[in-house]
């Protein structure tokens, strides 16, 4: 007999693929990338501070090399002033250049560090300091052949190993950059490669289960549903998952019984009858809007409460009050969400609204909210008219106080809305001084259904902002939070809207 796989398996194994091909890209993309961090050391924090440093070097002793012999034709003292600024910076270039040293990528070129290091201190002890302290003595006074000859070599062997340093480290930053990019190449290519393996094996998944569950089960509905018709005499039959075979199978059995008992019992037909009745009361239940099962599980949860509360005991009442939350959230969720998704498909004629008296009501509709927390409620100047949908940017403005004086500091909640004309809409600005939203959250927070908070601290669904959004959005304007508020000074909103035809800007 044919072994079938299960759901589960079929699942187990695509994930199993999945997970294996993500390590094995993981570990591979790692390796990768500390070579890839290998390189760019090298290069950035090793080689190239080892040329410049060098190139430092060189340019301090020039700058020294000038100072001297500007002191030692004219005797002046100010000459010796980029002598010395060229002694300190030299001493600090060779300094780093010493200290670069420990590094793997520059400890090869040791010796020639320590050549440029030896040759400009032999410059500058045996030949620089010894003639400033002969010009001390004797101002602009010449200088034997001999000593120009041998400062002269002195000189040239530090710049021979400047070259030297530097005709070596060019070919090794060279080399170090071409190692660099074909890690980076490497990087990229693996990154490609798994996520087109991934790609294509949620595709094979995909269609795996399509194959195996989807379309046996569309078969096996088909075939169920024309039984129910009254086809009693098809087979049902699917090939698929273990599951839905068995599925089938019991099907088929079922089938087969009522075949057999409606042959042997003519009587029963009534009871069929009545059965077929119940199915199609199935059917209607099961697509039924969710609202009405759901007020049924909520009513029928809180007359438990109310009944029988506090005769089970302890842990059957923390049961019940889980299962009536969760049935008034579910209801919530799915009003909340209803409301969002009719915002721009209900359309209503626009017309001038007086946000003004707009916000009066907001406030009438909070009052006790406004009482109970001692809100104070601002407005400054006087609110303009927007060209809307009355109802819906009343949800705005209700949303938005309505948080401000949810989400208070200890202090009572102050809530101050103002607006100015923008272009062709007016900008409306609507601040608080409560907890504050961190500006990383600006976006997050007008994504349905996200929340910064437990729900065990401050109630709600998490669709308000994005209810606002949606609004202000389907009438033309956009909603923002100002993000340069700082830390405890509350929250400040933004939203424009579209102010009433042939009206002009103030």
């Amino acid at each position: 007999m044919k072994r079938r796989l299960r759901a589960g398996q079929y699942f187990a194994r695509g994930v199993a693929f999945l997970v294996l091909i993500a390590i094995v890209g993981t570990v591979r993309s790692l390796f990768v990338l500390g070579d890839l961090g290998e390189s760019r050391s090298a290069l950035i924090d090793q080689l190239a501070p080892a040329a410049l440093a060098a190139d430092d070097v060189a340019i301090a002793m020039l700058d020294q090399e000038t100072g001297l012999r500007g002191y030692v034709l004219s005797g002046e003292q100010r000459f010796l002033a980029p002598f010395r600024t060229g002694r300190a910076d030299a001493d600090a270039a060779l300094r780093q250049l010493e200290a670069l040293l420990r590094f793997d990528s520059v400890a090869e070129f040791r010796a020639e560090i320590e050549e440029v290091a030896a040759a400009a201190r032999a410059w500058e002890h045996d030949y620089a300091d010894r003639t400033i302290a002969e010009a001390g003595s004797n101002p602009g006074g010449p200088r034997s052949i001999e000593q120009v000859d041998a400062g002269k070599a002195s000189f040239d062997r530090f710049r021979t190993a400047v070259e030297q340093l530097d005709a070596r480290l060019v070919p090794a930053r060279s080399a170090a950059r071409d190692a660099l990019r074909r890690n980076a190449q490497i990087v990229r290519f693996w990154v490609l490669f798994t996520g087109a393996v991934i790609l294509l094996s949620l595709l094979l998944v995909a269609r795996l289960l399509r194959t195996r569950m989807v379309r046996p089960l569309q078969s096996l509905a088909a075939q169920v549903r024309d039984v129910a018709r009254g086809d009693f005499e098809r087979p049902v039959t699917v090939d698929g998952a273990a599951e839905v075979v068995e599925l089938a199978e019991d099907v088929e059995a079922m089938r087969a019984r009522i075949v057999a008992e409606l042959a042997a019992l003519q009587a029963a037909e009534a009871d069929l009858r009545r059965s077929n009745q119940e199915l199609e009361q199935f059917a209607y239940v099961a697509s039924h809007d969710l609202q009405e099962p759901l007020r049924k599980v909520a009513s029928f949860c809180q007359l438990l409460q109310q009944r029988y509360g506090g005769q089970l005991d302890a842990r059957a009442d923390q049961y019940i009050g889980f299962a009536v939350d969760g049935a008034q959230r579910m209801q919530d969720l799915i009003n909340d969400l209803l409301a969002f998704s009719r915002v721009g498909r209900m359309e209503r004629p626009h017309t001038d609204v007086d946000c003004g008296a707009l916000v009066e009501r907001v406030r009438t509709d909070l009052s006790r909210a406004i009482e109970e927390s001692e809100a104070e409620i601002v407005v400054e100047g006087e609110l303009p008219a927007a060209h809307g949908d009355g109802s819906l940017l009343r949800v705005v403005f209700q949303n938005l106080i309505g948080n401000a004086i949810k989400f208070r500091g200890e202090a009572p909640p102050r809530v101050e809305l103002s607006a100015e004309r923008d272009g062709e809409q007016w900008r409306f600005r609507i601040a608080d001084n409560g907890i504050g939203i961190d500006p990383e959250y600006a976006e997050r927070i007008f994504v349905i259904f996200q929340r910064l908070h437990a729900r065990s601290e401050y109630e709600g669904t998490g669709i308000g902002l994005a209810m606002c959004r949606k609004i202000v959005e389907y009438h033309g304007g956009r909603m923002w939070l100002d993000t340069d508020v700082p830390a405890g000074s509350g929250s400040t909103f933004y939203f424009t809207l579209p102010a009433p035809p042939d009206t002009e800007s103030r």
